[in-house]
């Protein structure tokens, strides 16, 4: 059986990759999609999602939840992933609207019609997160997994410090870490393993409209940030995804990972400690990829999506 998934995303280039990943693999189900102000505002994370869901080909419902921080004045990422978020493509009109409700709170009824049964895969700020923790704290124990494309055990990407999604809004994200499951830290140590070079895209350029339409366009505009110029985009969020597919592409460290609050310099980061005592350790933290096989895992997934597109 499938292992059932809600992703919970602010697409954003990678987003769109992620989703990808996930509807294409045979051993996920993606039975929702919940949105969060991140990489772009609400309104444009929310209709990227459900103009995704469609040109995919998926049948999930998409929930859009927070429009802002729990505390702090949104931060966005337009300079890296446009002002649209998908790098200015603009992909043909979702067939669907938003589902009805809050994303905190499908989040917290699908967990509690299945306990156990459905894992979390976080690749935005943690804020949808932290309010569903906050009103159904009993989450923590129904969610299969919980694996979090976000923070960094060495540098940030934002600030020197902190990791975008973290930065975005820490108060969630100490919420979440210190909820009491064990989550898996996807950070930019491990996601920087994975970058699209020009070899990796080459392998991409038979997928029809996905490649033409989506891959090839917004992975340009991706990748003529300052950060990716020299080293090719790095495509943090699918990174996820893949390990809720197959963890055995990732070596994982036990650590305690607490989130800085009031760091003149250094809010958001994420300060982990691999020599924490066992009972103290309440994260998995990602910090080597099997690269060879998390691209076959791309190529096949992609390969599954653009044949059902055509």
């Amino acid at each position: 059986m499938p292992k059932k998934i809600v992703i919970d995303c602010d697409p954003g280039i990678d987003d769109a990759l992620a989703i990808a990943l996930a509807h294409g693999n045979p051993d996920l189900d993606v039975v929702g999609l919940t949105t969060v102000a991140g990489n772009v505002g609400l309104a444009h994370t929310t209709n990227n999602a459900r103009c995704l869901s469609a040109f995919y080909g998926m049948d999930a419902p998409v929930a859009a939840g927070a429009d802002r921080p729990l505390v702090r004045e949104p931060v966005v990422a337009e300079q890296v992933h446009g002002g649209n978020g998908l790098g200015g493509v603009r992909l043909p009109a979702a067939t669907s609207t938003a589902s009805a409700g809050y994303a905190a709170d499908f989040l917290v009824d699908a967990l509690a019609a299945a306990p156990g049964q459905i894992g979390l895969v976080a690749v935005g700020p943690l804020t949808n997160i932290a309010l569903a923790v906050r009103k159904e704290p009993r989450i923590v124990e129904w969610a299969r997994e919980l694996v979090i494309m976000g923070g960094s055990y060495t540098r940030g990407n934002r600030t020197p410090a902190a990791e975008f999604n973290v930065l975005a809004d820490p108060e969630a994200a100490a919420i979440v870490f210190g909820a009491g499951w064990r989550p898996v830290m996807i950070g930019l140590d491990l996601t920087a393993q994975a970058r699209a070079v020009a070899a990796v895209r080459e392998r991409w350029r038979g997928l029809g409209r996905l490649e033409a339409e989506l891959i090839s366009p917004i992975l340009d505009f991706y990748g003529s940030h300052p950060h990716y110029r020299d080293e090719g985009p790095a495509v943090h969020d699918a990174c996820a995804v893949a390990y809720a597919i197959d963890p055995g592409l990732f070596r994982a460290v036990p650590a305690r990972v607490d989130v800085e609050l009031h760091g003149r310099f250094t809010t958001g980061m994420t300060v982990t400690d691999f020599d924490a005592p066992a009972q103290r350790c309440n994260a998995e933290v990602a910090t080597v990829l099997d690269t060879d096989r998390f691209w076959d895992l791309l190529q096949a997934a992609f390969s599954h999506v653009a044949t059902r597109m055509s």
